[in-house]
């Protein structure tokens, strides 16, 4: 497999070679890193070349790096079940560049691109329709991105007087709990619950006496 992707680099690579700036293989897989102006132009060449004939576009998301300058990758995953072979593309953004979109050459890119937009706020130009489609509308902020709070900004109740579900600033009603996810086979610094029918029972000795 690793050898039939290097040869599908190297083709690309002689067809679009300006285009793509690195490129790896991985996990059965090509990952290439195309510029933001050369996308469209790479994924037309992927989906009608035919030695390549990635037809299906299998996923679109993206990775939020804050510390750069280029603040975003936005992955493309396509497939070819004509040559039974996976392909990445990586484009690196800014939070004010716009992502030109593919929906005109891979119609499944709809829903794809406006969910990266919901997400993390990546703009697409040229895209039919694009709002937030896993948020609510009036949603604030990008749930994806590194920045954004756990507890989001807004929470939603239903109100018994209005009669309807209204929105309110986030009122945590407890302190956040210290919850220890370690597990007892790793030996806890505590006698779990049970454990204190031995009188002399010290922290770690169920660990002990699962290895006997």
């Amino acid at each position: 497999m690793t050898e039939a992707l290097n040869d599908l680099y190297a083709h690309i690579q002689m067809r679009q070679g300006d285009a793509v700036s690195a490129q790896e293989v991985a996990f059965g897989e090509l990952t290439m890193t195309v510029g933001l102006s050369d996308l469209v132009s790479v994924v037309q060449f992927l989906q009608r070349d035919e030695n390549c004939r990635f037809s299906t576009l299998v996923d679109i998301t993206a990775v939020d790096y804050p510390e750069r300058r280029h603040r975003f990758d936005v992955v493309y995953h396509f497939l070819s079940m004509y040559r039974n072979q996976r392909i990445r593309l990586r484009v690196a953004v800014r939070e004010s560049d716009m992502v030109p979109s593919i929906t005109d050459h891979h119609p499944s890119a709809n829903w794809f691109e406006r969910e990266v937009f919901d997400m993390f706020g990546i703009l697409f130009s040229g895209h039919p329709d694009l709002r937030r489609i896993l948020t609510d509308y009036g949603f604030r902020g990008h749930p994806l991105r590194k920045d954004f709070p756990t507890t989001g900004y807004t929470e939603v109740r239903y109100d018994e007087t209005a009669k309807r579900v209204v929105y309110e600033p986030v009122s945590l009603v407890q302190e956040y709990r210290q919850f220890d996810f370690m597990s007892p086979w790793e030996g806890a610094d505590y006698i779990l619950p049970g454990d204190e029918k031995t009188a002399d029972a010290k922290p770690g000795d169920v660990k002990k006496e699962a290895a006997k």
